[in-house]
């Protein structure tokens, strides 16, 4: 029987590799890329049985990436591996697109047993972060209601929140630079931001830019 075929998309190259090692003797890794917008492409492209992928990741984040793969391909089986321990973190994306959280601090051991479940249909989350989401849900069972960034504007706060220009940002997305000035200032305008700095916070604390 084939191996079942995984996509890893971490931009620390280190990690990616260390994935890899650990799992090629089960599973057939095709591909290894540094960014959300390199994900989007390989994937369509390599139709892989499963992704993993990290958050954190430049030009665009995994949360966002994860939502695009989940349109793009819906039996694709979507992993998260991260730092990440919000648990609202992990209930939006578990919600939304993602068939397994993972922390990378899990043991290897854990990884297999994750990517077995998942390939076969089933959930999974690593227990500490199952035990904050129920922990969560006790304390407040409803959904949040507040505001939230429309998908292009993720996708622009990402990028100037990155450093790049209105121009490059443009230039990444294909779309005016009058139509990323509009989404930077409607963006400032609803959340309260007044500088830069401030988007770049928002960007942090959003999770759509990771400190490290």
């Amino acid at each position: 029987m084939d191996r079942p075929r995984i996509l890893i998309a971490d931009d620390h190259t280190l990690v990616a590799e260390a994935f890899r090692t650990l799992l090629e003797p089960e599973y057939q890794v095709i591909k290894l890329v540094a960014d959300g917008r390199s994900l989007l492409t390989a994937a369509a492209e390599l139709k892989p049985d499963a992704v993993l992928l990290d958050l954190g990741m430049p030009l665009l984040n995994g949360l966002d990436a994860g939502q695009e793969l989940k349109k793009l391909l819906p039996k694709t089986k979507l992993i998260i591996l991260t730092m990440n321990e919000d648990p609202d973190v992990a209930s939006k994306a578990l919600r939304h697109w993602a068939s397994g959280y993972l922390l990378k601090k899990s043991a290897g051991i854990e990884l297999k047993k994750a990517i077995s479940e998942v390939l076969r249909g089933h959930s999974y989350v690593t227990p500490s972060i199952a035990q904050k989401l129920m922990d969560e849900f006790i304390r407040d069972p409803r959904p949040d209601r507040g505001k939230e960034l429309t998908q292009r504007q993720r996708q622009v706060l990402q990028l100037l929140a990155e450093g790049r220009s209105m121009k490059e940002a443009a230039a990444v997305l294909d779309i005016a630079v009058r139509t990323i000035a509009f989404h930077k200032y409607r963006i400032m305008e609803d959340f309260g931001l007044k500088t830069n700095a401030d988007l770049v916070r928002f960007a942090l604390r959003e999770h759509i830019i990771s400190e490290n």
